[in-house]
């Protein structure tokens, strides 16, 4: 039997996501079906799932997946999470014994909300709080993972193929506006349970089919501004890179779009006054996030869903709409599995950054 490392397909890795413009809460088995039909694209190494809108009754709360070695690493979490949260519910992650789902770690949620004194002493807003609380459980604490830290959103991954995986986290029994999906096909990385997609930092959620061969450089500048990457997969940078041009420097969806999958200086030189200068400030400002190599990639965030493929669109990635519903795939066969009727089908240009936010969401670009 061949082992991983030793066959190399180069166009490896599915991608799908499911979004409701209404915000209709969708049932998961739709992104299941989906991913499904997807099934050669992937190898049993890695599959997972991001869900948004999953948890309306506790909606202004972290919900915090963590996976745990022992029920040791378990203990002393959560001895960290009292001293630093409030923690409103936690319970195991529901989950059914699945063929191909083998060795789980210990999988448990936490709804929580930074504790008013602690956040106070950090001298931090509520969001960075939760974030380096994340990395200091992910770097400090041996055996637990968060692996999910957004609000009324939620990652559920595995080692396995992601048909499996979704059937092993029940999914059928959540509904939210938005789905993303990933089946891994790793060629460089080892498949183990954090390292599979998505890759998740507050409501932030990537899937990718690709590879960054940027990534030591990209790497090393996020980690100049506190990130940590410590899942073992090159895509997780993705992940905070996002975070950072969003979050942290204010940039828009298309902005940091325009940083990580900038246009070629010849292309920018051409285009007319402002964009040039726009476009000339944020390659000279933020070069070191600029990705190299192929990749396509299904961004989730709070309100939305973002498709971008490589300047040079060298994965593939397809769009279909029908009413106010979007679906993006690695494949057309994915999305006319879930609805076979569509009003329009079409593919984005390399570098096209293509976002789709909920009706009435202020301050996003449809």
């Amino acid at each position: 039997m061949l082992k991983e490392g030793q066959v190399r397909i180069p166009a490896g890795c599915a991608i799908s996501g499911i979004f409701s413009r209404s915000g209709e809460a969708m049932s998961g088995e739709d992104i299941i079906t989906s991913i499904t039909v997807m099934h050669d694209r992937s190898n049993g190494l890695g599959g997972g799932y991001a869900g948004y809108g999953i948890y309306p009754q506790y909606k202004d709360y972290y919900a915090l997946h963590i996976f745990y070695d022992t029920h040791e690493a378990k203990t002393d979490c959560e001895k960290f999470l009292e001293r630093h949260f409030d923690i409103i519910n936690l319970s195991k992650i529901p989950t059914r014994p699945t063929k191909g789902i083998t060795d789980a770690p210990l999988i448990w949620r936490y709804f929580v909300a930074p504790l008013p004194t602690k956040l106070a002493e950090s001298q931090l807003d509520e969001k960075e709080f939760v974030v380096r609380c994340v990395f200091r459980v992910n770097t400090q604490l041996e055996g637990a993972y968060v692996f999910s830290s957004g609000k009324n959103m939620g990652v559920f991954k595995a080692v396995g193929y992601p048909e499996d995986v979704g059937r092993f986290y029940r999914l059928e029994e959540y509904a939210g506006y938005c789905w993303t999906c990933h089946g891994r096909y790793p060629t460089n990385t080892p498949g183990w349970w954090g390292g599979a997609h998505p890759f998740a930092l507050l409501d932030t959620t990537i899937v990718h089919n690709g590879e960054i061969s940027s990534y030591d450089a990209n790497r090393r500048s996020i980690e100049m501004h506190g990130y940590k990457c410590t899942l073992l997969t090159d895509t997780e940078v993705i992940a905070y890179m996002a975070d950072y041009l969003t979050r942290r420097k204010g940039l828009t969806l298309q902005e940091m779009a325009s940083v990580i999958a900038a246009p070629f200086w010849s292309t920018i030189q051409r285009m007319p006054s402002p964009q040039r200068e726009t476009l000339t400030y944020l390659r000279n400002t933020f070069s070191s996030l600029l990705i190299t190599g192929p990749f396509s990639i299904l961004m989730g965030f709070d309100g939305g869903m973002m498709a971008l493929n490589d300047r040079l669109k060298l994965r593939s990635m397809v769009i279909g709409e029908r009413g106010d519903r979007v679906y993006a795939a690695s494949e057309e066969c994915a999305i006319r599995a879930i609805c076979p009727e569509l009003d329009r089908l079409w593919s984005p240009r390399g570098g096209e950054a293509a976002i789709f936010t909920l009706k009435g969401a202020d301050g996003l670009c449809q």
